[in-house]
Formats: C-alpha cells, structure tokens, sequence
C-alpha cells in the first residue's frame, strides 16, 4: 500500500487540502502567505513496515530514557521496550502512554529520535499521525539543532511541528524556540479542526524550511509563516544548521496540565510514517 510515488503522494496531499478548507480554520490565519510550487526530492524516510510487536528501525532511531521530567516536570518515565513503542504490523509504528508504575514514575511512554543517525537543514519534513487525547496527554512531532550537545537550548533552535493538548484534541500548536523567544515567550500559533478532531483520524503535519523561513502546514494547508525578519525583532535566528527529528507522548507537564480521573490509558499515538525530503537540484 505504501509503494506508490511520493511525489505523487505529494500532489494528492495538496489537492486534499483543497476539499479540506471548509472544514478547517487557523486561529489566525494570513491571508498574504503564499506557497511556492517546489519541486521536493525524497532524502530519508520511515514507512514503519515490519513485524507487529518489532522496535522501530534501530538504524533510524535511537531513544532518550528516563524521569527526569524533561524540563518541563512531565510525570512519564520513557523507555525502550515494546509496550511503550513498536509496530503494529499494519505500516504503522505506536507510541503507547500507560498508566503503570515503572521506575518511580507513575506512568510509561517512549520518545524515539533521529540524533546521531539523520540530520538536515532545511528542506520539508512532514509525518502522517493520529494523535492521542485525554486531560494531561501531551503528543510532538517536533526538532531539535544538532548542536543541542554543545550549545545549550535554546541557542540550538527548536522547531515544534506538532503539539497537541490531550483536553483539546481538535486543536494544534506550531512553535518555534530560540534565544529571546523560547518556553511560554515562543514563535506560535495555532490551528484548530472544525467538527472533528485529530485522534479520530489520521492528518499530516509538515513543515518547510529555508534559509528565510519556516512555513508550517496541515493536510497540506499552510496556516503559519515564520519569517527570519520577524524572529529578528524578537532575538536571534538559530535556524542555519542541521535539526534532528524526535517523536513522543508525554504525560503531564508544564504545557498541557496533568491526568486526571477522565483521562483513558493506554493513550496511542500511531504514525503512519515520517519523511524527509530536499530542493531537487
């Protein structure tokens, strides 16, 4: 099933988009922004095909572990072990949040990444997911600089490409992170689905980036434009080397609050794949 063309794939996206429009709305949408045609050249992808129950390719992805809160006192301690994050033997790799003591936490979860296996800067990085939901459940898709090992965050640069409050699931985040813009003072906005939401089917969440710009888009919509000029008036661009991918589900946390007795475990995030592509030429 995943082994048609990706540019084609592309063009359907976008024509998608079109029948899409009137039942999708940007918080704040510009009207001015405009999408260049761009001829993409597929550079890494994950398609997640595979044996149900399997790790994700180990040549792709490595793992961060632990209960360190991660900065923002989440309550999940991430591991690497099948029940928190595998495939599902139908093309699909799933995050799974539990609710389960594990290692002084009181829940479990996974956070996959691509550092010191796949990095690039610029291009369009993109993933096809269906999202969790419940009160304190906190899925990303989202970037790191890959110098986040020498130069500490946020001088690294962050880009959030999705992130969801579990309480609102028709509702997504874009963000960017940087020096004079970075925790509740980051470049966002938002994007809400009308008479829907997003863990009730699957949606793809993309951004384009170049050296002027980060554009970020849903189902092929383009709902925010971040201009190098516009972050210049808030502080520093920091978005001219190489980002790494990472996708996760927290639980609890500074941004989206903490479980309570109506938030549903286990909690899914299951994603049909991610890609990477460059400028052709």
């Amino acid at each position: 099933m995943k082994n048609y063309l990706l540019n084609k794939n592309y063009i359907l996206t976008v024509s998608f988009a079109i029948v899409l429009l009137f039942s999708i709305v940007s918080c704040n949408p510009d009207t001015n922004q405009k999408i260049e045609q761009r001829n993409w050249e597929l550079t890494w992808s994950d398609e997640f095909d595979g044996a149900a129950g399997i790790l994700p390719d180990a040549t792709k992805w490595t793992y961060d572990i632990g209960n360190s809160g991660w900065g923002n006192q989440e309550l999940q301690y991430y591991t690497n072990r099948p029940e928190n994050v595998a495939l599902d033997g139908s093309g699909n790799l799933v995050i799974t949040a539990k609710s389960e003591n594990f290692g002084g936490a009181a829940f479990t979860s996974a956070r996959i990444k691509t550092q010191g296996l796949f990095t690039q800067a610029y291009g369009r990085f993109e993933a096809r997911i269906k999202t969790p939901y419940g009160p304190g459940i906190w899925p990303a898709f989202w970037m790191l600089g890959a110098n986040n090992q020498t130069v500490a965050w946020p001088q690294c640069g962050e880009i959030d490409i999705l992130e969801l409050k579990g309480n609102q699931p028709s509702i997504l985040y874009g963000s960017i992170h940087g020096p004079g813009y970075s925790g509740g003072g980051a470049i966002t906005d938002s994007f809400a689905l009308e008479n829907n939401r997003f863990d009730k089917d699957f949606h793809i969440f993309a951004v384009e980036w170049d050296t002027d710009k980060i554009d970020f888009f849903v189902d092929g919509y383009l709902y925010q434009r971040i201009s190098k000029n516009t972050v210049n008036t808030k502080g520093e661009w920091v978005y001219d080397h190489p980002f790494f991918m990472i996708l996760n589900v927290a639980v609890g946390g500074n941004f989206v609050g903490f479980p309570t007795s109506d938030t549903p475990f286990p909690q899914k995030m299951t994603i049909d794949y991610v890609r990477v592509y460059e400028l052709a030429n």
